[in-house]
């Protein structure tokens, strides 16, 4: 397959979009901010851009910073994350697939002019307008289903459940600030223990498992932005492989794209 896709954000969710399209034998590159604020790290493509290369279910990444090392990573079987802007790398490799992973539940600033098939994630996305398929990514019945005209289920806030516990166990900043981690993705922790602080504020675990996500070390956030999870189910082997949700996600894009 020597399709070229674009894929917009290499964040969870992305990455496991990433992971299944480069298996399948697509060009696949990525392009994210220079500093992502993604939260489940060790299965973000993103972290690339901190580590240099970044490896997730035996797919590597790396973080290129020019267009000519564009080809010669691709060539070397690994996928290029840049910091470059959309428009000029859309310029310059021309995709047959553009594809918005962020799931920034923001007003697009691209539409289905930027390549001949353009796929969106999540609500916020018009099917037909800024994209010519949107993927659900809402947990339950309708996940991973492929949307032809219209939008993905609005945002709630509101977290999935998972062994019935939802926006307990997500972290979240108490003010703005600098982040210290006094854990690491992995750990076991206990409700009550202080995963990290902000600018000295404690953030504790509402809720007993595994830290399954959490911000880079020393990251400035904003008052209530996600800045880690804990995982009640506590298998350690989560934190380091993609999710159910991401496999579905990305079945559905793999779906939009052979059906184009």
């Amino acid at each position: 397959m020597n399709k070229t896709i674009l894929i917009r954000g290499g964040g969870d969710l992305a990455s496991a979009v990433i992971h299944k399209l480069h298996q399948v034998g697509f060009r696949v590159l990525v392009s994210d901010l220079p500093a992502p604020s993604c939260v489940r790290r060790t299965v973000s493509f993103c972290n690339a851009i901190y580590q240099g290369d970044w490896t997730v279910e035996g797919v590597r990444s790396r973080h290129i910073r020019d267009l000519e090392e564009i080809e010669p990573t691709l060539k070397e079987g690994l996928v290029p994350i840049l910091t470059i802007p959309d428009r000029q790398l859309i310029d310059h490799i021309r995709p047959d697939v553009f594809i918005d992973a962020t799931l920034s539940k923001k007003t697009p600033d691209y539409d289905i002019s930027w390549a001949p098939l353009v796929i969106g994630l999540g609500p916020g996305i018009e099917a037909g307008k800024h994209a010519h398929v949107v993927i659900e990514t809402k947990r339950g019945h309708y996940l991973g289903r492929l949307i032809h005209q219209g939008q993905a289920i609005a945002n709630t806030g509101i977290p999935g459940t998972i062994q019935g516990i939802n926006k307990d166990r997500v972290l979240r900043a108490p003010g703005p600030g600098i982040t210290r981690n006094l854990y690491e993705i992995g750990d076991l922790v206990q409700a009550g223990d202080v995963i990290l602080t902000v600018d000295g504020q404690p953030v504790p675990a509402l809720i007993s498992g595994v830290v399954r996500g959490l911000i880079a070390d020393g990251f400035k956030v904003r008052e209530g932005q996600k800045i880690g999870d804990v995982d009640p189910r506590a298998d350690v082997d989560y934190t380091r492989t993609i999710s159910d949700k991401g496999r579905t996600i990305a079945g559905g894009v793999l779906e939009a794209i052979l059906a184009h």
